[in-house]
This record gives C-alpha cells, sequence and structure tokens, in this order.
C-alpha cells in the first residue's frame, strides 16, 4: 500500500474536484512552482503558509492534507452541498455587535487632502470594516490589532484579482526585511493604494504585477523608495472577491 503524504493527497484532491494545479495556483496564491514541487515529490514538507492555503480551499485540516489524519471516503469535493452541516444563516450589518470570536477588521482608503490637490494619504475608515474569525487570523499568524482590509482597483493584478478585490493585510510585516519573494503585499505609493507582489532586490525593491503585459515591472532604488514616498502597508495574508 502507497504511503500516503501530502504529494498523494494534493493529487487525490486535484482529481477529486476536477481543477489543475494552475488553476489551484490562481485560487490559493500557492506558487506554481511550489505545487509543482510538492507533486513531484520533490518537496516533502511544505511550508505551513502555503500547506494552510492549500487546506483551507479544500476545507480539511492540514494533518489531513498532510497524509497523518484520513479523509473521510464520502467527503464532498469543494463546492458540493452537504445538507446534513447547514446551518441557519445569520443575519447581520455593520450596527451588529461583533461576537466574541469575531474581529472587526478596518478598511484602509485614500483621502484627499485638498479638494482637486491632486495629493492623497492613507486612512482608516470611520465606517468599512470587514469581520474576520479571530481563529483564522491566529492561524495564519496576524495580530488582532495589526489587520487591515484593502480594496483592489484597476486590473494590473488579473486574473488573480479583480478590480474591486478585497484584501486583507498583515500591518505587523510592513519592512523591507519582512518581504518574501513573490508574496502579495499592500504598499503606499505617495498616498495611492496598491496591492503588488514585491521583490528584495541588492539595490532596492521590485513592484510586479499579475498582468505585466500591460503593467511592466516597476524597480525602485533605496533612494527612489524614499523620493518616491513608498511605503509597504502588510502582507496580503487573505483575499476575496465576487464572480462577476
Amino acid at each position: 500500500m502507497q504511503k500516503r503524504n501530502v504529494s498523494t493527497v494534493l493529487r487525490e484532491l486535484l482529481d477529486r474536484n476536477g481543477i489543475s494545479p494552475t488553476e489551484l495556483h490562481r485560487r490559493t496564491g500557492v506558487p506554481q512552482s511550489t505545487l509543482s514541487r510538492i507533486l513531484s515529490g520533490k518537496i516533502v514538507d511544505p511550508s505551513d503558509k502555503h500547506i494552510s492555503r492549500i487546506a483551507e480551499y479544500f476545507q480539511i485540516s492540514t494533518d489531513q492534507l498532510r497524509g497523518r489524519a484520513e479523509i473521510s471516503p464520502g467527503r464532498a469535493a469543494v463546492g458540493d452541498e452537504i445538507h446534513s452541516e447547514l446551518k441557519d444563516i445569520s443575519l447581520w450589518d455593520d450596527d451588529t455587535p461583533v461576537d466574541d470570536d469575531e474581529v472587526s477588521v478596518p478598511f484602509l482608503r485614500e483621502v484627499e487632502l485638498a479638494a482637486g490637490s491632486g495629493r492623497f494619504v492613507i486612512e482608516e475608515s470611520e465606517r468599512a470594516s470587514l469581520r474576520f474569525g479571530k481563529r483564522s487570523l491566529r492561524h495564519n499568524g496576524v495580530q488582532f490589532d495589526q489587520a487591515k482590509c484593502v480594496t483592489v482597483r484597476g486590473n494590473s493584478m488579473l486574473p488573480v484579482l479583480r478590480d474591486g478585490a478585497t484584501v486583507g493585510v498583515n500591518a505587523g510585516k510592513c519592512g523591507i526585511g519582512d518581504i518574501v519573494d513573490g508574496d502579495l503585499y499592500a504598499i503606499n505609493h505617495n498616498g495611492q493604494l496598491r496591492v503588488k507582489q514585491l521583490y528584495r532586490l541588492p539595490t532596492g525593491i521590485r513592484l510586479r504585477s499579475f498582468n505585466r503585459d500591460e503593467h511592466p515591472d516597476e524597480d525602485y532604488s533605496f533612494q527612489e523608495i524614499q523620493e518616491e514616498q513608498i511605503t509597504i502597508l502588510g502582507h496580503v495574508f487573505w483575499w476575496g472577491m465576487y464572480a462577476r
């Protein structure tokens, strides 16, 4: 009997749900090269960061994904309805008190300094917020008071993030030394909110869009980072958007 590990379990999940590694990359943000190496067995013990994203997408535990615990044979694929698990929908609005196991995460927004001046600063919205479970934030290493939300604008991050997508940002990881090459970060670029892949360079940083045909790489030296007033707002740990 073949020993179950993350490679065999992931192949089974992909087959069961009828999706390709490329599509899994688009839906989870786990790099395609990492998925390829996991499936080929070259990575036998993937990082918790990648394992957590994959497990969350397939709605299983990280131990199940690593092959340390069994997945029920009768378990439905992602997106299937399991009527026995359906619960009553709880309605709430902005005035509904936050539950003990939830956190109300504020949105960051661009605010014009003076009408028609063209200059903006980034501030927290006094009204817009999104609720996150404390367990989910802890699982992703996010301190509750360091969680922020940002709305993506434009087409630069297609096909992964559409215009209007919301990303969750860990403001506790906002230094150049915190950059993990290829991960997504929210950036304050002289008052403009941007979401980009970041890369560390010996001379500075690189900003990369997924839609590189229309939005080529942007390299900034350490001096240009200061001149352009570029600051990292935080690491993107979650995103969501409507299908349209």
